[in-house]
């Protein structure tokens, strides 16, 4: 990989958006490569929607920015979906993954989104199934690495058992990590 790969990420917060865009820089860390993430909110509350950016680059990155035209959009909450304009700036070849029960040409006609590629996946139900909770960042990022490879899938699955292990039990790292191939999986492209 060559050039930058920007990608913004559209939640709520308390539902891990900050963590995602974080765990793809780490592991585009361990990959050698350069990188940014970095969250968008101010005095906001659980629940109020964020931004949060990952930039990925096997150069020097140079910009210190919020991502205004990024190359991928990940959307967590869909209930986001008509509220923030989350397509913003999103090329005609820009990619947009939604967690929604959806098919991706089901949100092309719900949104008028006639630009890009578009990917869905029930990142809600995914997580709901294997974590128990509906924190939907480790399946999102799943999701988009089968639309996006910008970094190896191994090395995702270490840093999501680095950093849950450290912060909750084994048993929730592990759940994490499968719900991150689940969505691997089951991601839809229309």
């Amino acid at each position: 990989m060559s050039d930058l790969v920007e990608i913004r990420w559209h939640g709520r917060g308390g539902q891990g958006a900050v963590t995602a865009s974080e765990l793809l820089a780490e592991a585009a860390l361990h990959e050698g490569k350069y990188f940014q993430a970095f969250p968008d909110y101010g005095p906001e509350r659980m629940g109020a929607p964020i931004r949060a950016y990952t930039r990925i680059s096997s150069s020097p990155i140079r910009q210190h920015n919020q991502i205004t035209e990024p190359d991928a959009v990940v959307v967590l909450d869909p209930t986001l979906l008509g509220v923030v304009d989350f397509a913003e700036g999103l090329e005609d070849g820009g990619l947009l993954l939604v967690n929604t029960p959806l098919s991706p040409n089901e949100l092309r006609r719900e949104l008028g989104f006639d630009k890009g590629r578009v990917f869905t996946i029930n990142a809600t139900r995914v997580a709901l199934d294997i974590i128990k909770r509906n924190i939907t960042n480790t399946p999102m990022i799943g999701a988009l690495l089968r639309a996006l490879e910008v970094v190896n899938r191994d090395v995702v699955r270490e840093e999501i058992r680095n950093r849950f292990n450290t912060r909750v039990s084994k048993e929730v790292a592990e759940a994490n990590v499968e719900a991150f191939d689940r969505a691997y999986t089951e991601v839809r492209e229309g």
